[in-house]
């Protein structure tokens, strides 16, 4: 039995393991801020844009809710299908997927940037051998003279 809790620590503690976990927090996250974003900032926007029109609120009803008449109650719900709420998603998708896009892009800039600046330059390439052999030869002559 320790052996197996000894496989399953080397296995936790892996590099490539751990660095996923904190990957998948931090996605988690980042995904709450994007969702947000596209919720409350962009769609709103969206819905102005298409005339106030608000997507989940379309849908096709099948069979209409039966009430009671006498206390107003609810006794069967309304069938439908939501088709708004699919064209929603969607547009939801698309603009989260714009924003993820836009900020990866943006973090791969800005890792260019400074990766170019912390290269150090470059050093010339060796002379070839008979290139050598003729300056050696060249300043020998000098140093005769």
């Amino acid at each position: 039995m320790s052996k197996f809790w000894s496989e399953f620590k080397e296995f936790a503690m892996k590099g490539n393991v751990v660095d996923m976990a904190v990957g998948v927090v931090i996605g988690g996250a980042f995904g709450k801020i994007v969702t947000s974003l596209v919720s409350d900032v962009l769609m709103p926007v969206v819905g102005a844009l298409c005339g106030g029109v608000n997507f989940t609120d379309w849908k096709w009803v099948l069979s209409q809710a039966v009430t009671d008449p006498a206390t107003g109650e609810v006794v069967k719900e309304a069938v439908s299908i939501n088709y708004g709420n699919l064209i929603q998603v969607i547009i939801d998708f698309i603009l989260i997927a714009l924003c993820i896009f836009c900020v990866i892009k943006a973090i791969n800039k800005a890792k260019s940037l400074t990766e170019k600046k912390e290269e150090a330059p470059e050093e010339p390439a060796a002379k070839p051998d008979d290139v050598v052999l003729l300056e050696e030869i060249r300043d020998l002559l000098k140093e005769r003279k």
